[in-house]
């Protein structure tokens, strides 16, 4: 249905969808809040002043509880689906991701190592970033033994370097103190967005920020990549000098998102998917759509999150469940019809 209105109007469409899904998810939880009175809260008072009525409930509800956390979940989502779509556009295969690719299994290497070194938020944003370069630039330089850096050498590659962090966050668990720190990091690990505050929020969007504007900026050189090594570099691409500038704004827009939330996977693998049915292949339309598209799945994941049970679930199982049928309906798909033919 949004194909017929033209590529053109989908990411407008997909804004708008995105406002009204943030409003509607301000209404959810133990303490319902009607709409009409989220959107006065919202377009009166926000954002938080001295004059904000603490003794109003659905005033602290909305805006000291929720609203944090629907920011916080809006950014992670387009972010991870940012990332996806540049990642499968850079190496031109639609099984690339950044959990393939191991840089979220190093970004929550690092954040493991600095929650039990007790590190502050920004320190951990750090860390997580430092480390899930490195396992990037890991897969990279193993993927080019095998004399150059494919796509399936650098996904087999990840998976290598994934499994190696995915070991030594389970060293660092053993190792953790299993009344003080233990608890924290597993629940950490399975992602959850239950302990978001405008501090996390200002570190995730100062990042999103700054990766995703010089990516969006940056999404018509994507198109030249995708051409292939050989084509891009006549057109006068650095073609290293690209790719390696992408991935690590990749790293960091994952390494932003896992430092608040922890392990939330296969976002960035199944939402290009459904925003390249959209609007086609083209990467100025398919960024800003994966973007937009990302934000809204997320935020419908974390509803379902929260609402489903009287126990809150983290969000990293769900995204888990959904993503990996889907991720093994895309693989039988591209491995019959190619992804070219989407």
């Amino acid at each position: 249905m949004l194909r017929k209105l033209g590529a053109d109007h989908v990411p407008v469409l997909l804004f708008v969808a995105i406002v009204l899904l943030m409003l509607f998810s301000l209404t959810l939880g133990r303490y319902p809040v009607p709409f009409a009175d989220v959107a006065r809260i919202v377009f009166t008072t926000f954002p938080i002043n001295a004059v904000g009525d603490y003794e109003n409930a659905p005033w602290v509800v909305v805006e000291i509880v929720r609203m944090p956390r629907i920011l916080l979940v809006t950014l992670c989502g387009m972010g991870l689906a940012l990332s996806g779509a540049a990642m499968q556009g850079v190496f031109r295969n639609p099984l690339v991701g950044p959990e393939v690719a191991g840089v979220s299994s190093g970004a929550e290497l690092g954040g493991v190592a600095a929650i039990m070194l007790s590190w502050p938020p920004l320190a951990i944003v750090g860390m997580a970033f430092a480390s899930g370069l490195a396992a990037l630039a890991a897969a990279f330089a193993l993927a080019r033994l095998a004399g150059r850096a494919s796509t399936l050498a650098l996904v087999l590659s990840g998976v290598i370097v994934g499994g190696f962090c995915c070991s030594l966050v389970g060293l660092l668990q053993t190792l953790a103190d299993p009344m003080v720190k233990l608890p924290s990091i597993v629940y950490w690990l399975l992602g959850s967005f239950a302990g978001a505050t405008y501090e996390k929020v200002a570190i995730v969007a100062g990042v999103t920020l700054f990766a995703g504007t010089a990516l969006l900026a940056l999404r018509w050189r994507v198109n030249l990549l995708s051409l292939g090594n050989t084509d891009a570099a006549a057109l006068g691409v650095d073609v290293e000098a690209l790719r390696w500038g992408l991935m690590g704004l990749v790293a960091l827009l994952v390494a932003a998102q896992v430092s608040v939330s922890g392990g939330v996977g296969w976002v960035g693998l199944v939402v290009p998917h459904l925003a390249r049915m959209l609007v086609g292949p083209e990467h100025t339309r398919l960024l800003p759509t994966s973007a937009f598209l990302g934000g809204i799945y997320l935020l419908a994941m974390d509803d379902i999150a929260r609402g489903a049970t009287e126990q809150e679930i983290p969000i990293g199982l769900l995204t888990s469940a959904v993503g990996t049928p889907v991720f093994a309906f895309l693989f039988w798909k591209t491995q019959s019809k190619g992804w070219m033919r989407e």
